[in-house]
């Protein structure tokens, strides 16, 4: 089952305007600070009764597969969590006909996953990570229902700064769910990179006259240069020709590993060489710390929306599909 909670049918009597058109305190920002997300669930809290658009909480929690402690978010979810949070299973809310995990769902999926939750669309929905990692799968999920044009996601800056601030947590079995009824959204493809875009970026890299899209690349440097194996057994490592190691660590605080300021994003991306005023096209291994490097985009305001995008299907993707004949791996010696 991927979505945690015990589901009723939500009743239409909570179906009222208010609900539909209502709205909540909104927040400044799109990385929402501990203290922020805990004065507003103690206005608009996830109650099942309320017509109100409410504050949703959302784990997102994930660990890589060779993860050396074998931990599961949903471990983690059930020893600690924000009181009345709901779990997203980033390893079920996917595309299931793929060979590559963590690729998008469909509209209807991702509209069932949704309704699932109880979560509705006027709602707000703040979505955090694990106390352990602290910033590193909520960005993915956030940039799933920016993709599906949720109204109103935000990313908690961070969970283990809550836990740190004394704010209050639960843990145990999970309470009960409304089940309600999410409207199909519309994908936003323009927020996607898809694997023969990238491609012809790649077969392009450094040809006179090319559009000069940039690849960022959120893995480690080992990774990126080869030298380390991926953590998926039978998959080659290196990197895309062209492609921009920025690993997602470098954008956090190596201390609360939340997000750095703005003026400190932008230190990185420029120290690295990364040009706002061409496009962006961010990676990783699965396309899930590939929106860590979006999100910090996005708070540094560096580049144009408009010309961001994230490759859904990353290095697992790429390095499964690219032909050895193309050179389109390249490693560091």
């Amino acid at each position: 089952m991927a979505l945690v909670g015990v589901l009723s049918p939500l009743r239409a009597s909570m179906r009222s305007t208010a609900a539909r058109t209502g709205a909540v305190r909104s927040f400044s920002s799109y990385l929402v600070t501990p203290k922020e997300l805990h004065e507003a669930l103690k206005k608009a809290p996830p109650s099942p009764i309320s017509s109100e658009p409410r504050v949703i909480p959302l784990c997102a929690s994930w660990f890589l597969p060779n993860d050396p402690q074998k931990r599961t978010g949903l471990d983690v979810f059930i020893e600690k969590r924000i009181p009345k949070a709901r779990f997203f299973d980033l390893d079920k809310v996917i595309d299931k006909r793929s060979p590559y995990p963590h690729m998008l769902p469909s509209s209807k999926d991702f509209a069932a996953a949704m309704s699932e939750l109880g979560i509705r669309r006027e709602d707000t929905v703040v979505i955090y990570d694990s106390q352990e990692l602290g910033i590193f799968s909520a960005p993915r999920v956030g940039w799933t229902m920016k993709v599906f044009g949720h109204p109103k996601v935000h990313i908690l800056n961070n969970f283990k700064l809550w836990i740190e601030e004394g704010l209050p947590t639960e843990s145990g079995n999970v309470w009960t769910i409304e089940c309600g009824t999410y409207p199909i959204p519309e994908m936003d493809e323009d927020k996607v990179a898809s694997f023969e875009e990238v491609r012809e970026v790649a077969m392009d890299s450094n040809k006179e006259g090319a559009e000069g899209v940039q690849i960022l690349d959120a893995r480690s440097p080992g990774r990126w240069s080869g030298k380390e194996p991926e953590p998926r057994e039978g998959l080659s490592s290196g990197h895309m020709p062209g492609s921009i190691n920025i690993p997602f660590s470098a954008v956090l605080d190596p201390n609360t590993k939340a997000f750095l300021p703005a003026d400190k994003l932008k230190e990185v991306f420029t120290k690295a060489g990364v040009d706002p005023s061409k496009p962006i096209i961010s990676s990783c291994g699965t396309g899930v710390t590939a929106c860590v490097l979006e999100t910090a985009l996005n708070e540094a305001q560096f580049g144009s929306p408009e010309k961001r995008k994230v490759y859904d299907g990353s290095w697992t993707e790429w390095a499964q599909r690219v032909k050895p004949s193309e050179s389109l791996i390249q490693t560091v010696e």
